[in-house]
């Protein structure tokens, strides 16, 4: 019996060369010669992010201890030395002239003197010039000027002494008519006493920032004078109250 041999179905092409591609050519033969290789991208790095929350997050647990170091501080300052507000009062005032001319222009000068105490004992006070300002209740200035700076010792009394005018402020038709009337008045033109300046405190080798601190004292009624002898204002009533003016905070004492 003879065997049946059936030839390849892919035959060798001569001399070895390769063989056709067959035809049509398949989808992936398409597309897979011009396609790129995918390969899967790194995950981005968080450490920049990562880095800047811990140095806020440090940031602000320093700023923290720091404040509650500085509250501690003022405690224990507090509790050892019981600082205690000065205290402001008009000892004299008096006015040598006050009157208004023809052409409503204001002419004072008074002589005024404040005693300023300290009752600390470990504290002392360390102050500005000290502005000086009074005014009617209807704001109307009658006289301004100044007290020099000074060194506030502790258990100390100091007297504080200026001549201030009002500079021959000319004021206007209502003021001035306002202000002769008052000026007639046998009780007196009563004047608010306004004092600006900055302090700071020192307790041993520790010194304070500068606060802003006002005085402002009322109840102060002045007379023009008669004759050639001054005038002495009504002080008995007087009050002073010491307002410090902090911009972020505002305590009264």
């Amino acid at each position: 019996m003879k065997d049946t041999v059936f030839p390849s179905s892919k035959q060798a092409t001569s001399g070895g060369a390769a063989a056709k591609p067959t035809f049509p050519a398949t989808k992936s033969q398409l597309y897979g010669a011009t396609r790129p290789l995918y390969r899967p991208q790194p995950k981005p790095h968080r450490y920049r992010r990562s880095c800047c929350c811990s140095c806020c997050i440090w940031t602000t647990v320093t700023i923290l201890i720091l404040l509650l170091l500085a509250g501690v501080s003022a405690a224990v300052l507090t509790l050892i030395y019981s600082p205690h507000r000065p205290t402001f009062t008009v000892s004299s005032l008096k006015v040598s002239t006050l009157k208004i001319t023809s052409s409503s222009k204001l002419i004072t000068n008074i002589t005024l003197n404040v005693n300023a105490k300290n009752p600390n004992k470990e504290l002392i006070y360390i102050y500005d010039p000290i502005a000086i300002s009074l005014t009617t209740k209807n704001d109307v200035v009658i006289a301004n000027g100044s007290f020099g700076p000074f060194v506030h010792g502790t258990k100390n009394n100091t007297l504080l002494k200026a001549t201030i005018n009002g500079g021959n402020q000319e004021l206007d038709d209502s003021s001035a008519g306002e202000l002769r009337v008052a000026l007639k008045n046998k009780k007196g033109l009563p004047l608010k006493m306004k004092l600006d300046t900055k302090v700071k405190a020192k307790i041993g080798g520790l010194k304070t920032p500068k606060v802003g601190i006002r005085v402002i004292c009322e109840g102060i009624k002045v007379s023009a004078p008669k004759g050639k002898s001054p005038s002495k204002a009504s002080i008995s009533n007087a009050k002073c109250k010491v307002d410090l003016r902090v911009k972020v905070w505002r305590w009264t004492f």
